[in-house]
């Protein structure tokens, strides 16, 4: 089974990183940073720390696993994550170099249902469990403050 983490990436501000996906022929989208599980990763957490220094340089403090997601072949695992710095101009993810690949642009969306309203954050099923959290108040992101 094919292994993906991805962390919902909270800032100091209470908005969250997300990566704004442009194909050729494929409306605007947005993605958490994160990526596969390689062999060499000694853990999930440690893929997580690997794909998020690629995607954004930078370094995440992981507070809890918020989500697991199987389909088929696929298991992809969301972490709730607080992050104080990144530079997207120091990204060095091999994805950035691939022809054909569009374009990945960093964003800070607000951490509200309504700042979720306002983006296509795909897979779907990451922003259904996001906007209940949030009105739920269960994301438990304050506990790390």
């Amino acid at each position: 089974m094919i292994e993906r983490v991805r962390a919902v990436l909270v800032t100091a501000d209470d908005t969250m990183l997300v990566i704004r996906r442009t194909r050729p022929g494929i409306p605007e989208y947005r993605v958490l940073p994160g990526g596969g599980v390689e062999p060499s990763d000694a853990s999930r957490e440690a893929a997580l720390h690997r794909e998020v220094h690629e995607e954004i340089a930078g370094k995440a403090d992981i507070i809890r696993l918020l989500y697991t997601m199987e389909c088929d072949d696929e298991r992809q695992l969301f972490y709730l994550a607080r992050i104080a710095t990144w530079s997207f101009d120091d990204r060095t993810g091999p994805e950035f170099s691939a022809e054909g690949r569009g374009e990945y642009a960093l964003e800070e969306i607000p951490l509200t249902a309504e700042g979720l309203d306002g983006i296509d954050l795909r897979p779907v099923e990451i922003a259904h469990v996001l906007r209940g959290a949030i009105r739920s108040g269960s994301l438990g992101v304050e506990a790390s403050l």
